[in-house]
């Protein structure tokens, strides 16, 4: 199974920026604990805080034939919808994750326009919900295997 973890503006500042919401732990943190707990996926790890950026590694998992993408938008989240339009025409299925609960901030974070094109969305279990984003796609492919602590 192939992957595409993709995380969009400012989470390259994970463990620093708002950790009340956030928590402490780095981005790069995440990527090595994702890649150990599930030894069976080859991911592929991209960030950027530039929406055209982001929408080429959407195009390019439809053209890489990836089994999913695992995609926080960050702030583009409720703007995008030239995101949307790109989840929406590609064929690797996109789930949605949020690390704070979006639906318990600012009234402007409460609504997703990618979210009508993205198989699912995860929001508020921290870093927990990339996990059970794998576990998703894992049990999708019909492979419940993931390493346990």
């Amino acid at each position: 199974m192939k992957l595409l973890v993709l995380n969009g503006p400012n989470l390259n500042l994970l463990g620093f920026r708002e950790p009340d919401w956030y928590g402490r732990e780095t981005l790069e943190d995440l990527e090595k604990h994702l890649q150990e707990a599930f030894p069976q996926v080859v991911f592929t790890f991209f960030q950027s805080n530039h929406e055209g950026e982001l929408i080429d590694q959407l195009h390019e998992a439809h053209t890489r034939q990836l089994s999913g993408v695992i995609f926080n938008p960050g702030g583009f989240t409720h703007t995008s919808i030239a995101l949307r339009d790109a989840i929406a025409a590609i064929t690797p299925p996109v789930v949605e994750v949020h690390i704070s609960n979006i639906y318990a901030r600012e009234s402007f974070r409460q609504h997703s326009v990618l979210a009508p094109a993205c198989v699912g969305q995860i929001s508020g279990l921290g870093l927990d919900g990339y996990y059970l984003a794998v576990m998703f796609f894992l049990r999708r492919q019909g492979n419940r295997g993931y390493v346990e602590d």
